[in-house]
């Protein structure tokens, strides 16, 4: 519809809705920007199961030197993780909040936000009937990156899931994110199919960013006269 059209179609005195249908806002016109989604234990943290005590909480080799690349590059970091300790019963959902802060303050100590923490209680065999249910939310399902997605305004198909089993490159691929696979010796079942094949395969977080960069920055179209 012309600008003229819509005036017309436009009755009465100008509103905050009529503006807003003439003007809509900037944020509506910009692209979403893409994520890197980071699984917690074994990926962004040493793997010690079930473990919410924030003194035995240790970033993986590689981590902050990745995460840094990356939080500089612009992208939002989000943790996705499933946390069926809590189905179980192995302890309480309130000592998530621990674990996340022991997090947060990790990577604040090298300069490096977070911009989500989301996991799944849930676990079908759970001994808590409360938790012990099928849900989306459990990777390989791919639950939480939508939540994040919606919640966070996040473009999906630019983004990337890193993780250290083929469960996280399946949550990944099912949402429409590129996956990078930590081959760091925990991944032990190795089913693969289409679904569970992960774009690319690294050691550690370090390289998965020197990867990631390097193929967003060979795909970001050059402007004539803006410097690169």
């Amino acid at each position: 519809m012309a600008l003229g059209d819509r005036l017309l179609a436009i009755s009465g005195s100008p509103t905050s809705q009529n503006l807003t249908l003439l003007f809509p806002p900037l944020s509506s016109l910009l692209p979403m920007p893409p994520a890197i989604f980071l699984d917690k234990d074994g990926t962004l943290i040493e793997d010690v199961p079930y473990n919410v005590d924030p003194d035995r909480i240790r970033l993986t080799a590689g981590a902050i030197a990745g995460l840094q690349q990356l939080h500089q590059a612009g992208y939002p970091l989000i943790i996705i993780s499933n946390q069926a300790g809590v189905a179980r019963g192995y302890f309480a959902e309130a000592a998530l909040l621990g674990v996340q802060q022991r997090v947060r303050g990790l990577l604040m100590e090298a300069g490096i936000p977070l911009a989500g923490f989301y996991y799944c209680p849930h676990h079908p065999a759970g001994s808590l009937p409360q938790y012990a249910i099928p849900c989306d939310c459990r990777k390989p399902r791919p639950g939480l990156l939508l939540q994040a997605a919606r919640e966070q305004a996040i473009d999906l198909q630019r983004s990337w899931f890193i993780g250290d089993i083929l469960h996280d490159v399946e949550a990944g691929r099912a949402a429409g994110c590129r996956t990078i696979l930590l081959d760091n010796g925990n991944e032990t079942e190795w089913e693969l199919s289409y679904r569970r094949l992960p774009h690319h395969v690294v050691k550690d977080l370090s390289e998965a960013a020197e990867v990631i960069l390097a193929i967003d920055r060979r795909s970001i179209p050059t402007i004539p006269g803006v410097p690169q």
